[in-house]
């Protein structure tokens, strides 16, 4: 079985929650429908889930449960948008981007009053892209034509970015999450994002 994937039954001998609450956190949106694989073994039919992922899910569930609602907790960690909007001078006070990516953005997009959630992802990425020193201005133009083009038929699914660069030559794609992609040996992959994770760390920051 592959390593990055963990079996229900491991998943909780070793987080120690019960059936009940796996299926209800699942009922209520806070661990996505995909995450669920099913998989043929041995013993008959099994499900599993990809382990870095549902470990440091259940963890978060694990220390907000206290403090907010399950719906609450199912409005921040679910992969739907909401319908928050802010200034560009509130993305960049709350260190949700830096100016430099903004003034990037408005001098590509030109200016924009308010930022819609999904305008505000695409800066948020991009501004990780920058920080970590990957990629250039130019480049960031490549991401931010992907998004805009093509992130609308990801709303809600999941998925992730690829930015590449095969002999000095850069390019990006969006995939679907838990597909197996094989690139020949002179294709580098210098960065890979997933979109959930993404959405959920925005969505802490301007909440």
């Amino acid at each position: 079985m592959e390593k990055d994937l963990i079996s229900k039954k491991e998943l909780l001998e070793l987080t120690g929650i019960s059936y009940g609450q796996l299926y209800r956190w699942k009922r209520k949106n806070l661990i996505p429908e995909e995450w669920f694989i099913k998989r043929s073994t041995f013993t008959g039919q099994e499900t599993f889930f990809p382990k870095e992922r549902i470990l440091d899910r259940i963890e978060k569930i694990k220390n907000m449960k206290g403090e907010l609602s399950l719906d609450d907790l199912a409005n921040i960690l679910s992969p739907n948008l909401t319908e928050i909007t802010l200034e560009s001078e509130k993305l960049v006070k709350r260190n949700i981007v830096s100016k430099t990516t903004l003034d990037f953005y408005t001098q590509k997009k030109g200016e924009t009053e308010k930022y819609v959630f999904e305008k505000m992802l695409h800066l948020y990425i991009l501004d990780k892209m920058f920080e970590s020193g990957k990629i250039n201005f130019e480049e960031g133009g490549i991401i931010l034509n992907l998004l805009e083009d093509q992130y609308p038929k990801f709303k809600g699914k999941g998925g992730e970015l690829l930015f590449l660069r095969k002999l000095g030559i850069s390019s990006c794609c969006l995939v679907s999450s838990f597909c197996d992609i094989h690139f020949e040996e002179s294709m580098k992959i210098i960065e890979k994002m997933n979109l959930s994770d993404l959405i959920e760390e925005l969505k802490i920051k301007i909440a």
